[in-house]
């Protein structure tokens, strides 16, 4: 949000956040994931994708709660971080559960992903990578992006923090046109 001739100019282009572009990818392909690999009726396949979504939607609102409070928009940053996490971890339990190896940080395939992931962000170049790979690629491919995402917000939120020791926040600024227009 800034001030302008004493209105009020909304940010609302929260789908060029590298963090959100991520978060559409992972709710996509967690989507394919559960509805590939989960059954309908375990209770895993609903918490996944909600918390895939969770991470995705809180970004949306967070974003736009940061034009009148930035308190506001960072505790819903904060939550699809934690959302993020949540689904991170059901993706470790899977593989783990199913004697399934998660790559190592700095493994090849690893390396490999986190190059892709930082060059697409289209989610259906993704969802083509998945349809013929096996659910420990899969799950292996959306951990890649969880951590990436998780990054991208942690990084998002502190710019959002630091921005508000330099400007101030909303009430701040209503107060300096309230001021300015008794003037």
């Amino acid at each position: 949000m800034t001030v302008d001739n004493n209105k009020i100019i909304w940010n609302s282009n929260y789908e060029k956040l590298l963090c959100y572009q991520k978060a559409v990818i992972i709710y996509d392909l967690t989507f394919h994931f559960c509805n590939r690999f989960i059954a309908k009726s375990d209770r895993t396949f609903d918490q996944m994708v909600q918390a895939a979504r969770s991470g995705k939607q809180n970004i949306v609102e967070g974003h736009a709660d940061m034009a009148t409070s930035k308190e506001s928009g960072i505790k819903l940053f904060n939550i699809a971080r934690g959302s993020h996490l949540e689904l991170l971890e059901d993706y470790r339990d899977y593989l783990r559960v199913h004697n399934m190896r998660q790559w190592e940080d700095y493994s090849e395939e690893a390396s490999t992903m986190a190059k892709l992931a930082v060059e697409h962000n289209d989610p259906k170049y993704f969802i083509e990578l998945a349809e013929s790979r096996p659910d420990s690629t899969i799950a292996n491919m959306v951990i890649i992006l969880i951590k990436q995402a998780i990054s991208l917000t942690t990084k998002y939120i502190d710019r959002v923090c630091d921005n508000f020791s330099k400007e101030g926040g909303f009430r701040e600024n209503m107060t300096a046109i309230r001021v300015k227009n008794r003037k």
